[in-house]
């Protein structure tokens, strides 16, 4: 995203509130351009896609701000439900998190000894993915995947913040919009909401391969709400004197859960060249260090590349062998 502000450029308004991004990657449409380049990735051997969802029933909440005495909510715009999160604290129990468990029938996971899974590191740069070993010698026979089969147990805990755009009309029969916002606990460690789900997933051979096959699993989830009986007089009271606000709702919570068996691979991709971002003029600096080293494949470079020399690890000269005996 680009920030070359001038002076001359600056204003107290705010054209736009949103952004779009630049990627530095820039294709003229020309095919000569495009060139092969290796790459070391993680290859999806099998995937599968579950939804779910749960409903929770919320009783009596009170909602912010409070309404003026004598107040009365005669009509309901829009009913609103988002996960909460606090960007503060990653650890706050009120974020609305999903911590699934899942245990593997016909495979294992690989463990370190002290009962503990073996976890690598994922496409998202922190350790999400968890080895897997099965005997996997008969499918190999046929070329084919072996099966194994999970039991899935998702726990849900945490808030959702949930606002109602109402009209309200006061004691003066003047009508005005309110939005009414609440932060609606879900589920405590102690009391969580808690889904399962079976599944299969075929899984490559782990003998004829450098590397054991690996299994990803990632969910989110979002939230919908409602009234309780979709009644304004029984689901939003008002107290007269304090104008406090309370409620009953039902919240649905909707959930998608993507399972993976990922193998580590090469991969030849046709590619157009390297990201080249334009950089932000400054008026000191004339030069400025590379981010990224140049290529050197024969390719880039128009020079072929020599063969490495590789060394002689084979014992065909008897002759040197028996001379080293006979010392």
């Amino acid at each position: 995203m680009h920030s070359d502000i001038k002076p001359d450029g600056i204003s107290l308004s705010i054209s736009d509130r949103c952004c779009v991004g630049e990627t530095g990657c820039e294709f003229d449409g020309t095919l000569r351009n495009v060139k092969s380049e290796p790459i070391f990735t993680q290859k999806v051997y099998d995937a599968i896609l579950v939804n779910l969802q749960a409903i929770n029933t919320v009783t009596d909440q009170v909602f912010k701000p409070k309404l003026r005495s004598n107040s009365r909510i005669v009509k309901v715009l829009k009913v609103r439900c988002r996960k909460f999160y606090n960007p503060s604290n990653i650890f706050d129990p009120r974020n609305l998190t999903v911590k699934p468990k899942t245990d593997l029938s016909g495979g294992q996971f690989l463990k370190d000894g002290k009962g503990r899974d073996i976890e690598v590191i994922g496409p998202d740069g922190v350790k999400t993915e968890k080895i897997i070993y099965a005997d996997t010698k008969e499918c190999d026979k046929k070329n084919r995947g072996t099966p194994v089969f999970g039991t899935q147990t998702l726990k849900i805990t945490g808030n959702v913040v949930v606002e109602i755009d109402v009209v309200v009309l006061d004691s003066r029969n003047r009508r005005s919009t309110v939005t009414l916002e609440a932060n609606v606990p879900i589920g405590t460690s102690a009391n969580p909401i808690v889904l399962t789900n079976f599944f299969e997933l075929c899984v490559p051979s782990v003998f004829d391969s450098a590397f054991f096959p690996r299994f990803a699993e990632f969910c989110n989830i979002t939230c919908e709400s409602r009234l309780a009986t979709n009644s304004i007089t029984r689901d939003l009271r008002i107290c007269p004197e304090t104008g406090k606000v309370v409620g009953d709702l039902i919240i649905a919570l909707c959930l998608s859960c993507e399972k993976k068996i990922v193998v580590p691979v090469q991969l030849c991709v046709l590619s157009t060249g390297f990201p080249e971002l334009s950089p932000i003029i400054s008026p000191i600096c004339t030069t400025f260090p590379k981010l990224f080293p140049e290529q050197i494949d024969e390719a880039s470079t128009g020079i072929p590349a020599k063969p490495r020399p590789r060394p002689l690890l084979s014992l065909e000269d008897d002759e040197d062998l028996d001379e080293y005996e006979e010392d």
